[in-house]
């Protein structure tokens, strides 16, 4: 009869888990409250990437690829998820970033605001919505 297998002396070490801070601060990724948005598009030929939202009742703002973008689209989150973290750490609300980004300079990343494309919609159930359109 064989031997059993030795079992792994980890298994029996005591699990220490040490609180960390929350991390950066983040506005919310979602509300059923109002919010407004723009279109992101690429630089090169004007596509659209994705979509930039704010609201300020729940303090959220984020950034929602488009579907048909592609894997384009998802890696132009990093840019706009950064700027959002950074407006976020200064304090702003979310309306301000949404119209900061609009109005400032052409920014990192291969996407860039599309000049007149702020629009209102009731949530980011709405704005999701939109980036899955084909």
């Amino acid at each position: 009869m064989a031997e059993p297998a030795p079992i792994n002396r980890r298994f029996d070490e005591d699990v220490h888990f040490n609180l960390v801070s929350p991390g950066p601060p983040r506005y919310r990724t979602r509300t059923d409250k109002p919010v407004r948005y723009f279109t992101v598009v690429d630089k090169q030929n004007g596509a659209v990437l994705g979509y930039v939202w704010g609201g300020d009742e729940d303090d959220a703002a984020a950034y929602v690829p488009r579907r048909a973008a592609g894997p384009v689209g998802a890696n132009e989150s990093i840019s706009w998820i950064s700027r959002l973290r950074e407006a976020k750490a200064r304090g702003i609300r979310p309306s301000q970033a949404v119209a900061e980004f609009l109005a400032g300079p052409e920014p990192g990343g291969r996407g860039r605001p599309l000049p007149g494309s702020l629009t209102d919609a009731p949530n980011t159930a709405a704005v999701k919505a939109v980036a899955q359109e084909a």
